[in-house]
């Protein structure tokens, strides 16, 4: 229907030299894909005519001409290394449209509900983050606007910010997550950055996903909520986007299936991933990796002293249930942990921690191990890699060196008097450092019941398991991510 509506639309208005427009997000300022990817520029036009693309600047292109077919013309330019600036005509005849200021470069695409919509404004030291914007001028920013679609959309329907140089005033406004990414990676790398946002508060994976992966998972299930319908964020705010080439997507989400579809999660996060990439990969004709790395946050804190397990358990459902990434179920992702970045005052409420510099450093970790194979890059916090239980303690080897703080009750034990797996409901008692070594931390097991046998450990398994950058555990500066272990797995259990 959409598709149609633009035609039509075309048809109305096109006089003696025929239409010829971009698609909605392409822009003045704006950064395509370096090579080795090739970027891909599409658009309107009057069926029949012919469309060709001239690029100038640091090096020229002129593309072989393409027609234009059902209202849109399509072309995908030869791979071009990072730098600029680019002028870009696309022509028919005599009718010409033009691009200028355009940079090639890496584009990241940001989604995701609050945490990634909360704005550079809104972190701490926003003034000094602000007064840096220009000191950036190829790190570019586009904003999606936030709008629902009941079918899959070929473009964008509006958006809150076209492709800019970044100002004080822009940059307050975008997401600070993506922003803080953006300029810390071009530090690394020197070449242009462009970032893409397009996120909404409040929302849960499945609006983001496409029916297709949520089939996967058995979620075809309507809320009354709007932003909680299947795929409507999908259809309007990611579809739009696929033609785009791009180098990786991070995302900032979670909070909302803590009370919606939570035991889902560890199916259908994976499976938006799957998807997201398989989509972008087909609609850039090729050019996107369908691998394409995939960095994530996982969802720091929202009640102090809470006893619930919502964001533990969906911590865990972020990892596909083993605590780490990348892992076996998710290849090329990374994960920055931020259950150690607590903000009890934050003026925005708890669960919207104001340091979001921290979060996007720990995200740049991994894009510089996952999506640039740097090398010698510690970008995973520490990891049990073998556990021991002998009588009176457990003791825990870590995948790499630890710094450990004393914890009365960060590690805790499932006592079971059967052969059974652990869950929520099972008697879980605390487990108290009593020694560490360089990657040993050994653990207390005096408060199970003799009649009981240890039957489960878990770590950091609470709402808010410490205070700002305080955790028990820690190799540098990453914190050791949550963890549950079973003694006897649930082979029940399917993701």
């Amino acid at each position: 229907m959409y598709r149609h509506v633009i035609i039509t639309l075309l048809a109305s208005i096109q006089c003696c030299g025929g239409i010829l427009l971009f698609a909605s997000y392409y822009g003045d300022h704006m950064v395509l894909q370096r090579s080795p990817e090739r970027a891909v520029l599409w658009g309107y036009g009057t069926d029949g005519e012919q469309v060709i693309v001239y690029l100038s600047g640091p090096t020229n292109h002129t593309t072989s001409p393409v027609t234009v077919t059902e209202g849109v013309w399509r072309v995908t330019l030869d791979p071009i290394e990072a730098g600029g600036p680019y002028t870009i005509i696309a022509a028919v005849h005599a009718n010409k449209i033009t691009l200028t200021d355009v940079l090639f470069g890496d584009i990241w695409l940001c989604g995701g509900q609050s945490n990634m919509q909360f704005k550079t404004s809104q972190v701490l030291n926003a003034l000094e983050e602000m007064a840096l914007a220009a000191k950036y001028p190829q790190v570019r920013i586009f904003m999606a606007a936030m709008e629902m679609g009941e079918t899959e959309l070929i473009d964008l329907t509006k958006f809150d910010l076209p492709w800019s140089v970044p100002t004080a005033g822009d940059v307050a406004e975008f997401s600070a997550v993506c922003w803080l990414f953006g300029r810390y990676m071009f530090d690394k790398l020197k070449y242009p950055i462009g970032l893409v946002e397009s996120c909404w508060g409040g929302t849960p994976v499945e609006a983001w996903s496409s029916s297709r992966a949520l089939r996967q998972c058995g979620l075809e299930g309507i809320e009354v909520d709007p932003k909680n319908r299947n795929s409507v964020l999908w259809n309007a705010m990611i579809h739009p986007l696929l033609n785009m080439t791009i180098k990786g997507a991070l995302w900032y989400q979670g909070e909302a299936n803590t009370f919606y579809h939570q035991s889902k999660y560890s199916c259908s996060f994976p499976a938006m991933i799957d998807d997201w990439r398989m989509s972008f990969h087909q609609g850039s004709g090729g050019q996107t990796a369908p691998d394409f790395p995939f960095g994530f946050v996982q969802i720091s804190t929202n009640i102090k002293g809470s006893t619930y397990d919502d964001f533990p358990n969906i911590r865990w459902h972020q990892t596909a249930d083993t605590g780490f990434a990348p892992n076996p179920r998710m290849p090329k992702t990374f994960m920055a942990v931020a259950m150690d970045l607590p903000d009890e005052t934050s003026p925005f409420g708890t669960i919207h921690p104001r340091d979001k510099q921290d979060v996007a450093y720990r995200l740049t970790l991994g894009a510089r191990a996952v999506a640039y194979n740097e090398k010698g890059v510690n970008f995973r916090g520490p990891f049990p890699a073998r556990i021991l239980i002998t009588p009176g303690y457990l003791n825990i080897t870590y995948d790499q060196p630890v710094s450990v703080t004393p914890s009365k009750d960060i590690f805790e034990i499932c006592c079971s008097g059967i052969s059974a797996p652990c869950g929520p409901q099972s008697y879980w008692v605390p487990a108290p450092i009593i020694k560490w070594g360089p990657t040993t931390v050994q653990v207390s097991v005096y408060m199970c019941p003799p009649t009981a046998e240890v039957a489960g450990l878990r770590y950091a398994w609470q709402d808010w398991p410490c205070d700002f950058k305080s955790c028990p555990i820690y190799s540098g500066i990453l914190p050791a991510p949550p963890f549950t272990i079973n003694k006897y797995p649930d082979h029940r259990r399917h993701h």
